[in-house]
């Protein structure tokens, strides 16, 4: 089974809601990059789904039972609401984006997550810009934007927004949160 890629350990976010995800059920990565949650959840039995424009860094997983690597401009644009080119009735176990940010998706995110489905998502916020990239408004989360995008749809199961300093210094915001056939109201 693939190993880890070095330089990218799984982000402690992702690794801390991880067992929140049903057992076997699964997983979609989302702009997967170098595929660090991909091989997280692969190494713990989920079948795995890495969307992105660049396959270049998960390339190692091609041919890989229980890893499905498809590779898409996230940010064409579809009139159907999909992620991509994922069927519109696809549902996951568990959606995990990291460092990206396209908010036409996240409708499409919420409806993709089965009921009992964990949505963690962890990316760049207002204020990022003091450190460096990314610093337009269009790639940065507004306060407490993820909790809106989830308001009366899932139940919040943890959110942080704030400065941290690992694994470099950042404006970030996540939130964990599950897919219920009655969500609580936040």
């Amino acid at each position: 089974m693939p190993t880890p890629h070095p330089q990218s350990p799984p982000s402690a976010w992702v690794e801390r809601f991880a067992p929140l995800v049903r057992a076997d059920g699964p997983v979609l990565d989302l702009a997967c990059g170098g595929g660090r949650h991909l091989r997280l959840f692969h190494r713990h039995g989920h079948p795995v789904v890495g969307l992105d424009r660049d396959l270049g860094g998960v390339a190692d997983l091609e041919g890989t039972a229980g890893v499905t690597l498809i590779q898409a401009d996230l940010e064409t644009g579809d009139p159907a609401g999909r992620i991509g080119p994922l069927p519109a009735d696809a549902r996951f176990a568990g959606i995990v984006v990291t460092n990206y940010l396209h908010r036409p998706l996240l409708p499409a995110l919420l409806a993709a997550l089965e009921p009992g489905g964990v949505l963690i998502y962890e990316t760049f916020a207002d204020g990022n810009a003091r450190f460096g990239r990314p610093s337009s408004p269009d790639f940065l989360l507004r306060r407490g934007e993820l909790l809106e995008a989830v308001r009366g749809r899932l139940q919040v199961v943890a959110f942080e927004q704030g400065e941290v300093s690992a694994p470099k210094p950042a404006v970030v915001q996540r939130i964990c949160a599950v897919a219920g056939d009655d969500p609580l109201p936040l």
